[in-house]
């Protein structure tokens, strides 16, 4: 019995600490899927949100992802491919 209430207070407990946490503290998952670990998975869940999916103190986030330059064009994106192309149409080339 102190077993399960042990666990429903770390849920619990996990559950607000998720909802209170800025998007700019969450490490590895978005907060809506943390909620749905913590909810899902009922100690393990909540262990993992505390341990793994929030930062601690003052240190901001890593980022999950390094940003990468713009994504590249397709050919039907390219203005100057679209230009070449109707030259070689009109036979200009």
């Amino acid at each position: 019995m102190l077993v399960a209430l042990v666990a429903l207070v770390l849920g619990i407990y996990a559950l607000v600490d998720c909802l209170r946490t800025t998007g700019a503290q969450v490490r590895g998952l978005p907060v809506a899927v943390w909620v749905a670990v913590i909810v899902l998975l009922p100690v393990v869940g909540p262990l993992a949100w505390l341990l793994a999916g929030r930062t601690h103190g003052d240190r901001p986030a890593p980022p999950v992802s390094a940003p990468r330059g713009a994504a590249p064009k397709g050919p039907d994106d390219d203005e100057d491919f679209l230009r070449s192309l109707d030259r070689k149409h009109r036979g200009d080339v």
